[in-house]
């Protein structure tokens, strides 16, 4: 049994890939929302407030309790982000 004698070449393995970023000015894509964080924000802050709302209707200690677990996990997060 003969071996190949010749050595493989290896192959470009750039060609035919995809570019993880696109050129400027290329970023037309109807897909992808721009500008809309602002909207996104005061969307979750209104579902927090309706959340809070609603449950402190039915009943005050597990009102208090998502409270403090809201305001202790912003003060953990911010304090994790400066550190």
């Amino acid at each position: 049994m003969a071996l190949p004698t010749r050595e493989l070449q290896p192959k470009n393995q750039y060609v035919g890939t995809t570019q993880e970023t696109p050129p400027p000015g290329t970023q037309n894509d109807p897909l992808i929302a721009k500008g809309l964080q602002k909207e996104q924000y005061i969307g979750i802050f209104a579902l927090g407030i309706i959340l809070i709302a609603v449950v402190g209707f039915f009943s005050r200690r597990v009102e208090y309790a998502i409270l403090f677990a809201i305001t202790l996990s912003v003060i953990l997060i911010t304090f994790f982000l400066t550190v």
